[in-house]
């Protein structure tokens, strides 16, 4: 399926959002994740089902001043 992340078309053939998120080698911590402009809890991951053309924005977190 294809889906954006941060504005970049990526084909997939994961079905949630925690695979994604295996499958692309994001830390345990200091990520969020945003489909449609909706954050998902990231107890929700397993259970949030990707869809084609989805629009999903990852954020993570970085330390300094």
């Amino acid at each position: 399926m294809n889906i954006k992340i941060n504005n970049k078309d990526v084909e997939t053939s994961v079905q949630n959002l925690q695979a994604l998120a295996e499958e692309m080698n994001l830390p345990e911590q200091g990520v969020a994740i945003a489909i449609d402009n909706k954050m998902i809890p990231r107890a929700e991951w397993s259970e949030q089902s990707l869809h084609e053309g989805e629009n999903i924005v990852i954020i993570k977190a970085a330390c300094g001043g």
